[in-house]
């Protein structure tokens, strides 16, 4: 179960937004936030099981997390299955690492509904992907393409979208966008690229009828991989 709420968002009439409203210097409006409670409706038989399995995750290395990443993995498939049922492209997938708080616990029905707990741990911030770590200076190169001193190459967007799909454990999107990206890739980049072509393209099409093989997936995740490490020696050549 998925319970959503939405803390300081302005209160929207029925004709709010037809007509331009003056605004008086010095107003600005509180900014929404979104919060998700992702529960596990009768997992536990007794308050003793539910603080049994917390303890056992706080003993455990990276259970706590891991736990989260689950939870977060499940928001996402609600979040895709909003996209095709409201015809919606600007709803994003989310990740840990752009949450302002992350939670894990357990307590009763009304209690997780409304984000309170029995008992929990709050897992502290995540820190940048190590993919995201090794560009050096990603704020000048952002200078730099938005000062139209560099370009941003079209297989760039096509390549994280691989990478999203990747990750949210989407196989056939991600196969389908793989094999864009590293066409993208093979035209834009003034280097070969380490990736396995014919696998890639043969995901693609398993893709159109359902899941792709292990060993596709493999070759996908492999190819993704390949594009991220090409284009990630390309910045870094930029940055020279």
């Amino acid at each position: 179960m998925i319970v959503l709420r939405t803390q300081g968002a302005p209160q929207r009439g029925v004709f709010r937004g037809r007509v331009p409203k003056r605004l008086e210097e010095g107003e600005v409006e509180a900014v929404p936030t979104s919060r998700v409670s992702v529960v596990r409706a009768g997992s536990f038989e007794s308050a003793e099981q539910a603080a049994a399995w917390l303890d056992a995750l706080r003993g455990d290395k990276g259970a706590l997390e891991a736990e989260a990443v689950r939870a977060a993995a499940e928001l996402n498939r609600f979040l895709r299955a909003h996209r095709a049922a409201a015809a919606d492209p600007w709803a994003r997938d989310v990740s840990l690492e752009h949450a302002l708080v992350v939670r894990v616990g357990y307590g009763d029905g009304d209690q997780v509904a409304e984000a309170r707990y029995a008992a929990a741990y709050e897992l502290p911030r995540k820190p940048p992907s190590l993919r995201k770590r090794e560009d050096l200076a990603p704020a000048e190169r952002l200078a730099a393409i938005v000062g139209g001193r560099e370009q941003q190459l079209a297989c760039e967007e096509l390549v994280l979208r691989a990478r999203a799909d990747l990750d949210a454990g989407r196989p056939r999107e991600a196969a389908l966008q793989a094999r864009i990206a590293l066409e993208a890739v093979r035209a834009e980049l003034e280097e070969p690229v380490d990736a396995d072509r014919a696998a890639v393209g043969d995901a693609a099409n398993a893709a159109l009828e359902g899941d792709p093989s292990a060993d596709l997936q493999k070759a996908v995740a492999e190819a993704v991989g390949a594009m991220e490490t090409a284009l990630r020696r390309r910045r870094l050549r930029s940055q020279l």
